[in-house]
Formats: structure tokens, C-alpha cells, sequence
């Protein structure tokens, strides 16, 4: 009989009755936009049953990007464009990380031990990443592979979230324009959220030119798309009000890019 970790090992992550990886929004949208966002989720299978985490760790911004998933699903039925979006918490697997990185089964941050995923043996990773983390890579390639075949290649946009408080330290920022090789739709993110009146990092409070962002890195700049990662402050997007408010911004926003792009014949309704 076998005793300690290895005992309780999980073999199989999700349930047939548990809902999938990842869910598609307007997955025959022909406009040349792909949103994607990694940490939609705060949902654990039940498999790994609470992680030794209380209900405060399992809903904090360790486990999700409070407001990112509302506010990607109100801009893809808004835009009438795709938005792949992730159905699990970052702290299963975080799908913006690779997989070697420390960060892609969390520890430890922001003062929270996470037991659950403290001295994981490689098989419980595999696993993990084959539940969860390919299968949601998989469908963005797909999309991507879609809409570069109807027409003019896709923007990529990543949405995001951080909080207000990290390690002790406030941040200023209300939202940040997170960009490595591609400056066309930094440029226009950058004017749209400033004459909105909004305080703008460029590449604050995090860096698109960091290797924490395995998302934009693999879909996007391998394949030469125009591409950006958008931050926004929790709690500017924490309740329907806030997620409408900014919505409405980042819709007129990105409804902009196809002509600023010069994608003709592809106009989307500001």
C-alpha cells in the first residue's frame, strides 16, 4: 500500500459533468480581432478539491484577473468578434506562463502559501497541463488559423487584470498597455484610453517585454500578428458597472483597429 502524497494522487483531473478547458464566444466571427483571456476563472475541479486554501485565496487575484472575463465576454457580444477564454483558475495552471516557469504552478504570492501545489511530482503537472493548459492553446491556434484564413491577420488582444495593492505597495495605474514587438496597437491603445481620461502605464505595471506573457509570446509574435496585452485595475472592472463603463472605452477603441490597420473590407460598428 502506498503511503503520502502518492496515495492520494489524482489520475483524472475533470469530470465528464465538469465544464471544459476553455469556452469559444462568437466562434464564426469573421472581423479580423481574437481576444483571449488566460485568467477568466476562479473554478478548481473537484478533483483537487480546495488546494488547502480558504475562500478568500480561492477568489483572490492570485486565482483570477477579477473583471477580466466579464469585461472580455461583454467586448466580444459588443464587437461581435472571437474571444477564446479560460474556464480554471491561474492557480491549476496559469495558461499565461510556460510550463517550466515557477509561477505556472504557484507556491506562494502576496503573503498566500498555496498547499496544493507545493511539491507537485512531475506526473501531477503533465497532467495539468494536458487537461487544461494545451487543450486551451490548441483552440486559440485554431482561431487564429480561422480568421487568418478568411482575410487580413487577426489583432491579438490579451485582457488582463491586477490588483491595486501588491506586496504592500499601491499602484497608480488604471490600466496598463503591455507591448513587445508590435507598436501599431500600443499606439492606438495608448491615445484611445488617454482621452478617455484614463492614468496610463506604457508597459507599467507590468512589461510585455518580460517572459511572463507565454500567451502573446507564442500565438502572436511568432507569427508576426499585431498584438497587445491590456491590464486594467480590478477595481475599476469589480462590479457591472465598472465592466460596462470600461467596455464601452475599449469597445470604440477596438472597433478603431481594422481602419487604423488598414484592413479593408472589415470594418467593425463603433
Amino acid at each position: 500500500m502506498t503511503d503520502g502524497p502518492e496515495k492520494n494522487r489524482v489520475t483524472t483531473l475533470l469530470s465528464t459533468d465538469e465544464p471544459g478547458p476553455f469556452r469559444i464566444i462568437s466562434a464564426l466571427a469573421d472581423k479580423p480581432i481574437l481576444l483571449v483571456c488566460d485568467h477568466a476563472s476562479c473554478r478548481f475541479p473537484r478533483s483537487l478539491g480546495d488546494m488547502g486554501l480558504d475562500p478568500f485565496a480561492r477568489r483572490c487575484h492570485l486565482a483570477i484577473d477579477i473583471g477580466a472575463g466579464p469585461l472580455t465576454e461583454a467586448l466580444a457580444e459588443s464587437l461581435g468578434v472571437t474571444a477564446v477564454v479560460h474556464n480554471y483558475s491561474r492557480l491549476i495552471v496559469d495558461c499565461n506562463r510556460q510550463l517550466m516557469d515557477p509561477g505556472a504552478f504557484l507556491e506562494y504570492g502576496d503573503g498566500i502559501l498555496v498547499p496544493g501545489n507545493r511539491n507537485l511530482h512531475q506526473a501531477d503537472k503533465d497532467l495539468r497541463a494536458s487537461a487544461l493548459y494545451w487543450p486551451y492553446h490548441c483552440a486559440i491556434d485554431e482561431q487564429v488559423q480561422r480568421l487568418r484564413g478568411l482575410g487580413p491577420a487577426p489583432a491579438f488582444i490579451s485582457i488582463h487584470s491586477f490588483t491595486p495593492v501588491l506586496n504592500g505597495e499601491s499602484r497608480a495605474w488604471q490600466i496598463g498597455v503591455l507591448w513587445d514587438k508590435d507598436e501599431s496597437l500600443r499606439q492606438i491603445f495608448l491615445e484611445g484610453f488617454r482621452a478617455a481620461g484614463y492614468y496610463v502605464g506604457d508597459n507599467e505595471p507590468y512589461s510585455g517585454k518580460a517572459p511572463q506573457d507565454f500567451t502573446i509570446d507564442h500565438h502572436a509574435e511568432e507569427i508576426g500578428l499585431p498584438h497587445v496585452g491590456i491590464e486594467i485595475r480590478q477595481d475599476l472592472i469589480d462590479d457591472e458597472a465598472g465592466v460596462a463603463e470600461i467596455a464601452g472605452v475599449m469597445h470604440k477603441i477596438i472597433a478603431s483597429i481594422p481602419e487604423r490597420l488598414g484592413m479593408k473590407n472589415n470594418r467593425i460598428t463603433a
